[in-house]
């Protein structure tokens, strides 16, 4: 029987409120920056526009609230082709992302969970026949961490979980086991492994392996990415050259974009070479969500 999503994605959803600067403040600093302006957002939200942007059969299962924010986000999803029957709405205002981006495409972000941080374990198991429908499901950590791992007890049996775990924290051994990728960049390797973590990719990835992961990828920005499976064997996938104008949202692209090809029975080296090239598409546009690159104009590229 063929799932009926090629990707569920278990995660965020956030109004991104951006604002251009010529730096980053220090601290007790203000610096003046550009007009405001408000994206539909969210590492979820995000990997699941930018699945379904790319032809992927795609649901989201996540939580807005009762607002215009909440209102923007489903919006979004919808006119990209997301499945948003597993988005809940209500419990607390839709999270927000205040996101300053400098003139190289560098950005620094706080978030303010809201409703994502009331997706319950509860939910996720009322969601039980949309998780069992999917036949990858990819995750995040703006939601509850307890929310993730009841997301891996109800995988379907021959179902692919993905982690990328932003923000970084400890993992439990359950949901590391789970991970076939676990996709890190490297403040997120440096955080998972702590004291361990080595100095090269090499390093961490063999460090990240040594955690549980069935395969682990490192996202390496302007140098690629960086695949290592159970075996131990490595294989280092090269960026594409691009004048990068804006980074936000593209290590999502590049998470939801492996995602769907190792569902679709790539090989890890594979789906990453896929998945760099969404990545370096998504950095030439502003945004998140709607820097994200159409089938068509990937293969245009």
């Amino acid at each position: 029987m063929q799932a009926e999503y090629e990707l569920l994605v278990v995660g965020s959803a956030n109004a991104d409120l951006v604002i251009g600067v010529e730096r980053r403040p220090a601290a007790g600093e203000t610096v003046l920056g550009g007009d405001l302006a408000v994206h539909p957002g969210g590492k979820g939200a995000n990997q699941a526009v930018a699945a379904a942007r790319l032809g992927a059969r795609t649901a989201l299962l996540a939580r807005v609230g009762d607002d215009a924010n909440g209102r923007l986000l489903l919006d979004s999803q919808r006119a990209s082709g997301v499945d948003t029957a597993g988005v809940l709405v209500g419990g607390a205002p839709t999270g927000v992302a205040l996101i300053t981006v400098d003139p190289s495409g560098d950005n620094s972000i706080v978030v303010s969970p809201g409703a994502n941080g009331r997706l319950t374990p509860e939910d996720i198991r009322g969601a039980g026949e949309l998780i069992a429908a999917a036949k990858v499901v990819s995750a995040q950590l703006e939601i509850p961490l307890e929310s993730v791992t009841e997301a891996v007890r109800m995988l379907a049996p021959d179902a692919r979980f993905v982690l990328n775990p932003s923000p970084p924290m400890p993992l439990p051994a359950e949901l590391l086991a789970a991970c076939d990728p676990l996709v890190v960049n490297e403040h997120e390797a440096r955080v998972v492994l702590g004291e361990a973590a080595g100095k090269s990719p090499q390093d961490w990835a063999r460090g990240l392996l040594a955690l549980g992961p069935r395969s682990v990828v490192v996202t390496l920005g302007a140098e690629g990415a960086l695949t290592a499976d159970a075996s131990g064997a490595f294989a280092h996938v090269p960026s594409l050259k691009v004048d990068a104008v804006d980074t936000t949202g593209a290590g999502d692209a590049f998470t939801a974009a492996l995602a769907w090809r190792l569902g679709r029975g790539e090989t890890l080296a594979e789906a990453a070479a896929f998945a760099v090239r969404v990545g370096a598409a998504a950095v030439t546009r502003a945004g998140a969500q709607e820097s994200y690159p159409t089938a068509e104009e990937l293969a245009a590229r």
